[in-house]
């Protein structure tokens, strides 16, 4: 992904038709912490890994992402309504890369889809992530989408599949200790999207 990204301009939005407007914005790491606090603190976001997490440590994490070039993160909205956190990272320049043999136009991806409001929707998150993949493959330099969920988020891992995406090894992702981040070692199943007209593959 590209790395002149401004936070707050929108980046990307598509009208998909019996859905809405869906908008992918830059996150705004002042502006947007409460919001993702409020998410990432939820029992139903534990895979996220950031259950215990004070919102100004929530503030300082994307603080970190916001001064990358190699990491993106991203408020998703519908119809402007805020519905889903996603981000994107250059997987040689993240721990994933120490788990398999990464290729030329690998762009990791992280999803986190708002609580749910009133009745679950059908197909909602099946539109959020057609949208997800048409921004991220909007980039010629793309070629493959990978997803590591933790190895236990069988819905996760589900949901990959029946986008389409090819489930490679389960890897341990090491720990990360840093002054300014630390992840602990995360047990993740590995998953391959190829851009479209490319031959599936999966590692």
């Amino acid at each position: 992904m590209t790395s002149a990204i401004s936070v707050g301009q929108p980046v990307f939005t598509r009208v998909v038709e019996g859905f809405g407007t869906v908008t992918i914005t830059p996150v705004d790491p002042a502006a947007d912490s409460a919001l993702i606090h409020s998410w990432v603190t939820q029992e139903r976001a534990r895979f996220w890994g950031m259950g215990e997490a004070s919102r100004e440590l929530v503030q300082e994490i994307y603080e970190d992402v916001d001064r990358r070039t190699t990491h993106h993160a991203f408020l998703v909205s519908r119809d402007g309504e805020q519905v889903a956190l996603f981000q994107t990272y250059d997987c040689a320049e993240d721990r994933v890369s120490e788990c398999y043999e990464v290729q030329p136009g690998d762009v990791g991806m992280h999803l986190l889809i708002g609580p749910d409001e009133g009745d679950p929707q059908p197909g909602f998150s099946a539109n959020l992530l057609e949208v997800f993949f048409s921004f991220v493959f909007s980039d010629p330099a793309t070629r493959r989408v990978v997803a590591e969920p933790d190895a236990l988020n069988t819905k996760a891992i589900a949901r990959l599949e029946r986008t389409g995406f090819v489930l490679g090894p389960q890897v341990v992702l090491p720990e990360i200790d840093l002054p300014e981040v630390y992840l602990p070692a995360k047990p993740a199943q590995l998953a391959f999207l190829s851009a479209p007209g490319a031959a599936p593959t999966a590692g």
